[in-house]
């Protein structure tokens, strides 16, 4: 299985894609500005990362804007918010195998790489 969640206004998305040859690999792509993640797909996600805090991203302009930054989430919280409004979804969010790759960090970029290391090209 080979899934990438991103989104296409994120210069930094279109970088990492870029870097990792995205295009020359079967993933199956969605951006999630246009395509809605459904909570089956984030479900899975869930599953592969552990929590849906991992998932959730605290950079997201409307973090503070509506005061989430004050507040004590929890795991439904965070499931409601990444399901309510896509910028709250960590990206991109590979999943390669039974494997998942979170967030836009060197060194997660450079796990990606090498994870598709082992996979056949398109």
């Amino acid at each position: 299985m080979l899934k990438l969640y991103y989104l296409s206004t994120c210069d930094t998305c279109a970088g990492i894609m870029k870097e990792v040859q995205v295009k020359k690999y079967p993933f199956v792509i969605q951006d999630i500005k246009t395509e809605k993640i459904t909570e089956q797909q984030l479900d899975e996600m869930k599953n592969f990362a552990g929590s849906y805090e991992a998932l959730f991203s605290r950079i997201a302009l409307k973090y503070r804007a509506l005061g989430l930054n004050k507040m004590e989430l929890k795991e439904k919280d965070y499931k409601k918010y990444i399901l309510e409004e896509y910028t709250f979804l960590k990206r991109p969010v590979f999943i390669i195998g039974e494997k998942i790759f979170i967030g836009n960090a060197p060194k997660t970029t450079m796990a990606v790489k090498e994870e598709l290391q082992g996979i056949k090209k398109k």
